[in-house]
């Protein structure tokens, strides 16, 4: 496939950013001379110009004005400032097109589309609009090991094109699926925090290895290679999860014997419930 004849700016070197940095440029998507990267620190921006040969910037607005590609990739609490730096700069246009990738959690594409379609130094008329199109993304940790998945949502002026561009982004670190913004609050419980909950189980397991008489190392080691293994089997086995642990699970068993003592504690109803509180603080979060 092809490089994309584009310039990419990313606002933002936090590890998310770097590990999109890395998969653009591993994929070939476009070359390291094409990417710019500005952000507060100044040692984040040295690490990124040594790392991955990428141009670097200390301002946001000049950011803006070179890149075709413009990656949102700052902390919720930041959005406002960092766009507050484009849309209010004195010399604010949008003279060609460019596209706005955001993958701030919690920030809805209507907040975005009120700082620079609404701006005060310019309020963009509906050509415009139609030039400064934004995609919202929720992506997830294990992207660092481009194993990511992610959910997207485009706004109305997002071409086939924008979301095609937006894909292949995404796709260099993992996998990515289209859906309707309303429903990012909820990728963001499942697929967001979802590495946080396989993490507690991992830490869980060891903890309890460790207590079974293994050393940390070894309690690690039988934790870790269980949890990949099932992984594997369960992607490339054509059956569900349900039908995979029952086949683990013999009548009168020890897998049968721990069963019975997570569900005696609603264990699959706590996860029900912990991964609606996540959906739930998503929405509060986006002030919806």
């Amino acid at each position: 496939m092809s490089e994309l004849n584009r310039k990419i700016g990313f606002i933002g070197a936090g590890n998310m950013g770097e590990a999109m940095t890395g998969a653009i440029i591993q994929g070939q998507i476009t070359p390291a001379s094409r990417i710019y990267v500005s952000d507060v620190s100044r040692e984040r921006l040295d690490m990124m110009r040594r790392t991955y040969g990428v141009q670097i910037l200390t301002d946001n607005f000049k950011l803006f004005s070179e890149c075709d590609i413009v990656m949102i990739a700052v902390k919720p609490q930041q959005m406002n400032q960092a766009l507050s730096e484009i849309a209010g700069h004195k010399d604010y246009a949008v003279r060609e097109r460019k596209l706005i990738i955001s993958i701030a959690a919690g920030i809805p594409i209507r907040k975005i589309e009120n700082m620079l379609y609404g701006s005060p130094i310019l309020k963009l008329d509906e050509n415009s609009r139609k030039n400064l199109p934004i995609i919202r993304v929720m992506p997830n940790t294990p992207a660092l090991v481009l194993s990511g998945m992610s959910g997207m949502s485009p706004n109305l002026y997002a071409s086939a094109e924008d979301i095609s561009i937006c894909k292949r982004i995404l796709e260099s670190m993992g996998k990515v699926i289209e859906f309707e913004e309303e429903k990012l609050d909820a990728v963001t419980a499942l697929s967001g925090s979802g590495p946080a909950y396989f993490f507690y189980l991992a830490e869980a397991m060891t903890a309890d290895g460790i207590h079974l008489g293994f050393t940390p190392e070894h309690a690690a080691e039988l934790t870790l290679g269980t949890l990949q293994g099932s992984v594997k089997l369960m992607a490339e086995r054509n059956e569900s999860p349900e039908s995979l642990r029952r086949k683990v699970t013999s009548p009168g068993g020890t897998t049968e014997a721990a069963l019975k003592v997570m569900e005696s504690h609603h264990l699959k109803q706590i996860i029900v419930d912990a991964v609606a509180a996540a959906a739930r603080r998503s929405k509060e979060l986006s002030g919806d």
